[in-house]
């Protein structure tokens, strides 16, 4: 393209927003809600959610017991949901169902309060809330209906958040762990056991669990050690019963021969 036509092609496009902005201004000017709300409409169409927003901003609470409230409402909800706005995106369509439960769209706004939350959710390492608040809010449209239209991605969003959560609750574990708090290991290796029984990281964890327990025992006080060494053999043949073939098996077997000697010691 020649510097002509581009140039050419600049003073157009300026000259189209420059035409927008103030016919936005002139609209946002007036007392007419109806034609905030329809250029609103028009705007989201264009996917200017920004502009959409801020019309409606003004509308929702005027249309507010009209026959156009319901649809105002739940376009205001999409506006802050393609804005990545979720936190009040999950408050408005939150909204939009306790104020229309006889809706048509009540079950999309319903599937749309865990979407929300499902964007919301932030790497594994951080806090698992809103992956939790995904999990909740899914199996609410779930048990609302078993057959709706968004059953599939409900249960895809489901399983997702669950394996983070999993995930989270490993590599807690397994911190504590590796900090040698082998107190607060041994019990946030049993809970994540318990909240998560089919994990992938089974094998390890209840190696962990057994290890914990002996070296707890290995550091403690003389009136405590007897105890702990106890509960390394239990946590020994829990684990050999179920992975009696373990890539641990040497280094259990070590630490089970170890504290069954301490205990008779002791």
């Amino acid at each position: 393209m020649s510097k002509k036509a581009l140039s050419f092609l600049m003073v157009l496009m300026a000259g189209m927003l420059f035409s927008n902005c103030s016919e936005y201004y002139k609209i946002q000017k007036s007392n007419d809600y109806n034609l905030k709300y329809e250029k609103a409409k028009a705007y989201y169409e264009y996917e200017d959610y920004y502009h959409a927003k801020a019309l409606l901003d003004e509308v929702v609470s005027v249309f507010r017991g009209s026959d156009k409230a319901e649809e105002a409402q739940m376009l205001y909800a999409n506006c802050h949901y393609k804005m990545h706005d979720y936190t009040m995106g999950s408050y408005y369509f939150d909204a939009f169902c306790k104020t229309y439960p006889y809706s048509k769209r009540y079950e999309e706004a319903l599937f749309m309060i865990g979407q929300c939350y499902y964007k919301d959710s932030p790497r594994v390492d951080l806090d698992q809330s809103c992956s939790q608040k995904a999990i909740d809010a899914m199996q609410t449209y779930l048990n609302k209906y078993p057959q709706g239209e968004y059953m599939h991605e409900a249960n895809v969003v489901i399983d997702e958040m669950r394996q983070k959560l999993e995930e989270k609750s490993y590599r807690t574990a397994k911190l504590y762990f590796k900090l040698g708090e082998y107190q607060s290991a041994t019990i946030t290796l049993k809970n994540s056991l318990k909240d998560y029984p089919d994990t992938k990281y089974r094998e390890e964890l209840m190696y962990m669990v057994v290890k914990a327990n002996f070296l707890l025992a290995e550091n403690s006080v003389e009136n405590k050690k007897a105890e702990r060494y106890q509960s390394t053999v239990t946590e020994y043949y829990s684990f050999i019963d179920e992975f009696p073939e373990s890539q641990y098996i040497s280094e259990i077997e070590t630490m089970y021969k170890q504290s069954v000697d301490k205990i008779k010691n002791l």
